[in-house]
């Protein structure tokens, strides 16, 4: 497990809820790679956590890596709340049920297979890889937009 990877994750969401999006980018060695997607009923929290889910589960094989999060949600929760949540049977403090707790279970597995480390940098603050994941979660919600658009009928046109 000697391969580092870096990636950099956002989520984005026009409506809280609403259509969101999710987008990575992935560097290893001297390649990228960038992968996006969207829902057409979700949060900006889902789609922080689907970014990261998504980027980790691309690895094909245990590498070392660095995850770069504007998000205080995704590197709190990964970091300091899972454990709690866990060994509390995904409760919170005040005992109430942990919100997105089936995408945390898919990060905690995500994670599992890699030794990864977290860091978490301030959104649109001008980082070009932040920046970068920022308009692929965009393009995320904007492919989804449009890929769900009704299609005219032959009789619909004039």
């Amino acid at each position: 497990m000697n391969d580092r990877v870096y990636i950099y994750t956002d989520g984005a969401c026009r409506g809280n809820p609403g259509p969101g999006g999710w987008g990575a980018l992935l560097q290893y060695k001297n390649k990228e790679i960038e992968l996006f997607g969207g829902e057409l009923d979700t949060t900006n929290n889902r789609m922080e956590l689907m970014a990261a889910i998504r980027a980790l589960e691309a690895l094909k094989h245990s590498c070392l890596v660095t995850i770069t999060t504007d998000s205080l949600y995704v590197l709190k929760g990964i970091s300091e709340w899972l454990p709690t949540w866990i060994r509390k049977g995904w409760k919170t403090a005040s005992k109430a049920p942990v919100k997105n707790a089936d995408l945390w279970r898919l990060l905690a597995a995500a994670q599992d297979k890699h030794q990864v480390e977290w860091r978490w940098i301030k959104g649109h603050a001008g980082h070009p890889e932040n920046e970068r994941a920022d308009r692929l979660a965009n393009r995320g919600i904007d492919e989804l937009l449009l890929s769900t658009q009704k299609q005219p009928y032959a009789s619909d046109r004039t």
